[in-house]
Formats: structure tokens, C-alpha cells, sequence
């Protein structure tokens, strides 16, 4: 059973890890989506190739998400970014990595770059998320809504079987992160896969992700009756493949 660890970050909080540590090999950095954790069906099959290949691996829990610490209100996209590059720093050290976000895991992979530049050899995306916060939720509150969040500075919103704590703080820090106004110099490989029939995000959101690479060997890959987690046989089957097409490209 892989063990989960717990680190010291910023504030004194502690976050939950996943990781296989290797002193001078490649690493898969996985971050996981809004809300989620670490304990399903993606990271763990990640984390199983990354040892069939001899590479190091790493996925965190956000402050506020599966068994961190902190209250998920407090959270934010800075914040959250912040102790991705806090936790990289200290388990991957100046190891390279490739990053993959799922959702809006990639969005805080898009926060990266400014922190690891040349570290970072590749980047896969998975039902990417960018700027959600302000264009696929925002955006969509009715005005009594919108009114709520301002007023009582949270609104909860119901999708599904499940409740978001939706603040106005998250929402407002959301503005302060644009990222696909960017241009990102790296010259890697870059592929986002996206399921056709993805309900939460648009496949448009993959599309806008690579325009923000200028000089990146790009790819898309759209999953036929794919949904957003793409956590099915299928969806990962062909994460994992797009994964060691990446990881077989990298000296």
C-alpha cells in the first residue's frame, strides 16, 4: 500500500503527499482538481507507472482538499500555487519534472512555469481549467447569486450530489491569476487531453491552453465519450500512453 506523508508548509500547515523519491531521475509532479484529492483513480495509476519506469513521483493535497490541513474557504489559486512550488522544492529539489494537472490542477501547473522555468520538461493536461473561477463560474450566477457571494462573502453551490463553498475571496484571487492573456517560452512537449463529452469544462479551454505555448511541440487529444474526470479504463489508458510518449521524448 503506498504510504501517505505529511509535510510542513507555509503558515505552519501541514499537507498530504504522495511520492516515490529517486536522487538524480526525472519526476511526474500530479495535481490533482478543485476539490479532489489524492486517493483516486489517477494519481494512484500515475504513481504505479512512475515506478514501472523508474521515475520519481509526487502528488500533494491542496490546503483545505482530502487530509491537509486548513479550511478550504481560506484557500485560494495563490495560495494553492504557492504550496505546489513549496512542496516541488522540497521533495523534487532540482530534480526535472514533468507536471500534470488535472482540471484545475492545471491551471496551478500553469503557475509553475514562472517559478521552474527550466525544470519543467514536459506538461500534460487533463480536462484543463484555467481561469474557471471567473468564466465558467462567475460568470454563469444569476444576480441573486452573484448578490449572496458579495453580501455573506461565500455562496454555496450545489452541482450534483455535491455542495461547493464558493468565496468571494477564491473568486476575487481568481482575477489576480489570469494566465491565458501568457505566452510560455519552453520548448517541451506539451498535450492536453480532453473527453468530447466533458460537462464541466470545454474542450476550447485544452485549445486555449496550447496557444499559450509558443515554442512547445503541442498536442490535443480529444477522448471520444470521454467525461472531465477521465478516470474510466479508457481515460486512463490514454493518459498513460500520452504520458510515456512524453517521458520516452525527455534526455
Amino acid at each position: 500500500m503506498n504510504k501517505f506523508k505529511y509535510i510542513r508548509v507555509l503558515n505552519n500547515k501541514e499537507i498530504r503527499y504522495l511520492s516515490k523519491e529517486y536522487k538524480d531521475n526525472l519526476y511526474i509532479v500530479f495535481l490533482h482538481g478543485f476539490m479532489s484529492s489524492i486517493e483516486g483513480e489517477k494519481p494512484q495509476a500515475i504513481l504505479k507507472f512512475a515506478k514501472k519506469n523508474k521515475l520519481g513521483f509526487l502528488a500533494l493535497e491542496y490546503s483545505g482538499h482530502g487530509k491537509s490541513s486548513g479550511k478550504f474557504t481560506k484557500g485560494n489559486i495563490t495560495q494553492w500555487s504557492k504550496e505546489v512550488e513549496t512542496v516541488i522544492k522540497k521533495i523534487v529539489k532540482k530534480n526535472k519534472f514533468i507536471l500534470v494537472g488535472s482540471s484545475m490542477g492545471a491551471w496551478l501547473s500553469l503557475n509553475q512555469f514562472k517559478y521552474f522555468k527550466d525544470q519543467i520538461k514536459g506538461f500534460l493536461g487533463i480536462g484543463s481549467a484555467p481561469e474557471f473561477l471567473q468564466k465558467l463560474m462567475w460568470k454563469k450566477f444569476s444576480k441573486k447569486m452573484k448578490n449572496e457571494t458579495i453580501k455573506k462573502g461565500i455562496y454555496n453551490l450545489k452541482h450534483g450530489n455535491y455542495e461547493y463553498p464558493i468565496t468571494y475571496q477564491l473568486i476575487k484571487d481568481g482575477r489576480k491569476n489570469k494566465i491565458l492573456n501568457k505566452k510560455i517560452k519552453s520548448s517541451i512537449n506539451v498535450t492536453m487531453i480532453h473527453g468530447n463529452k466533458d460537462e464541466v469544462v470545454p474542450t476550447s479551454y485544452s485549445r486555449k491552453v496550447l496557444k499559450l505555448f509558443t515554442k512547445a511541440n503541442k498536442k490535443l487529444v480529444i477522448i471520444k465519450n470521454g467525461d472531465h474526470s477521465l478516470s474510466s479504463k479508457q481515460g486512463l489508458k490514454r493518459i498513460l500512453l500520452e504520458l510515456d510518449k512524453i517521458t520516452s521524448n525527455i534526455v
